[in-house]
């Protein structure tokens, strides 16, 4: 039996209520503005940007972002802010790659948080990413280093239980993505069942076109 769709459209209004979610977004926000040291003259795609905590944090540096995702409440938040906040640069776009859509556009960078693991089949997600990014394009992709599926209390949905260095890096170069590079992005220090605390380990991989 497939795991069953965790429901984001109902966790969206208080999504950004968890301050670890709030402080990992920052966290890899840092850590790709340091990877690809993102200027004005950048469009960039945020796939699975929910309610667009990095969507947000990268848009000031950057000529454009957009949100893609496939939860339309989780963009609903994000419109709302993009309305209050008057940001001409960012825009957002539903899209369910489980109903067979494909990512439209052209991009010089595209960035994904702790999505990947919520997708069954990531090879054809990595060619979809390499076919819209310009020459010379980046992808940075941020998510959890192999753990033993405590991340998260209910698993629903989950297909990959973190992602090994080696297995990922290869996905990568099968996409047509060369200079790959790994490194620490952020600690999420969380309870897991029984009550004990635990620090997992997000990382940051990224190779240009």
């Amino acid at each position: 039996m497939s795991p069953a769709k965790r429901n984001f459209d109902q966790e969206s209004a208080t999504w950004e209520q968890e301050p670890r979610r709030v402080k990992l977004a920052g966290d890899i926000a840092r850590a790709i503005s340091e990877a690809i040291k993102p200027n004005r003259n950048l469009d960039v795609l945020d796939f699975g940007c929910g309610t667009g905590l990095l969507t947000l944090a990268l848009q000031p540096a950057v000529r454009s972002v957009t949100g893609i995702d496939s939860s339309a409440g989780m963009l609903d938040v994000l419109r709302a802010k993009v309305r209050s906040q008057k940001l001409p640069n960012v825009s957002t776009h539903w899209l369910d790659l489980e109903k067979g859509a494909t990512l439209p556009g052209a991009y010089d960078v595209v960035v994904s948080s702790m999505t990947l693991h919520h997708i069954r089949d990531i090879r054809p997600l990595l060619g979809q990413f390499s076919r819209i990014l310009r020459p010379a394009g980046q992808l940075c992709i941020a998510d959890l280093e192999p753990e033993d599926g405590q991340f998260h209390a209910n698993n629903d949905g989950v297909f990959h239980f973190g992602f090994p260095q080696a297995e990922l890096r290869q996905a990568f170069v099968e996409a047509g993505l060369s200079e790959v590079r790994y490194q620490t992005a952020a600690t999420v220090s969380k309870p897991i069942a029984g009550g004990a605390e635990r620090v997992f380990t997000v990382f940051l991989m990224t190779g240009r076109k």
